[in-house]
């Protein structure tokens, strides 16, 4: 197994994770069933399971700058697979935003996004040529699969010509909104509380959380991290007047 040397932690990274995500990453105990479902696992860097670990303990380089985050396609399957119910796919779509806002994103996979985004914003729907054609022009890339062109145009399977479609002056000015930050989190929770919403009230009815398993063993160091350079260890000591949890997986899924 490759070992991580890991840096400093940034506790203050998990924290931004965890409120942005509403997620409780303290609750995941590396099972690998995210890393054995995810369909894009063979392109990453890091595995979603390694993802989530860099994330607990505050390793913000190495997450804000993996591939992993941007080639994450969404699919949720690792959300579903989950036993302790995190949305995983949520976390990754925080750190590709957080990513993409410190100017650490993967140059032409950002290209791509945007490219799809602006076709979006001009027609309303997706038109894959222009998005190919921008795409190139952004990367530099020119004859990028041009062998295919001569395969698939006469079939009709690409328009050259694209497909405006009603309401498209709406779709571009909720893009446009975005991008001028009106979707800021911290505006709309002000907005909220303005209309006397409180956003910060836990929901009543909601399910209680199933108790958080140590992903540490002794010592506090998982497999694979070497904590050795950074006096850093996740695992929170036990209290003095109480041994330490030791309930097994079996014995919570059986509770």
């Amino acid at each position: 197994m490759e070992t991580i040397r890991l840096n400093k932690p940034d506790k203050a990274f998990t924290r931004e994770v965890e409120h942005e995500s509403g997620q409780d990453l303290s609750r995941c105990y590396q099972c690998g069933n995210c890393t054995a479902g995810c369909p894009m696992n063979p392109e990453y860097d890091f595995s979603v399971t390694r993802i989530m670990r860099l994330i607990q303990a505050g390793q913000k380089d190495s997450v804000l700058s993996s591939r992993a985050v941007w080639m994450c396609a969404t699919c949720e399957t690792c959300t579903q697979r989950c036993p302790n119910n995190i949305d995983v796919a949520q976390v990754m779509d925080v750190c590709r935003h957080m990513a993409r806002r410190e100017g650490r994103s993967v140059y032409k996979i950002k290209s791509f996004f945007d490219s799809f985004l602006s076709s979006i914003a001009w027609c309303g729907r997706a038109h894959e040529m222009g998005i190919m054609t921008a795409f190139m022009l952004r990367t530099g890339r020119l004859w990028t699969d041009v062998e295919l062109a001569p395969k698939v145009l006469p079939k009709g399977k690409m328009s050259i010509l694209p497909h405006v479609v009603d309401g498209r002056k709406e779709v571009a000015a909720i893009l446009k909104r975005f991008k001028e930050g009106a979707a800021d989190e911290a505006v709309v929770r002000a907005k909220l509380k303005a209309k006397g919403i409180d956003v910060d009230a836990p929901q009543t009815g909601a399910p209680a959380a199933a108790p958080a398993v140590d992903p540490c063993g002794p010592g506090g160091a998982p497999i694979g991290l070497d904590y050795s350079a950074t006096g850093f260890s996740d695992a929170a000591p036990a209290p003095a007047d109480s041994p330490k949890n030791t309930t097994s997986v079996s014995e919570e899924v059986r509770s």
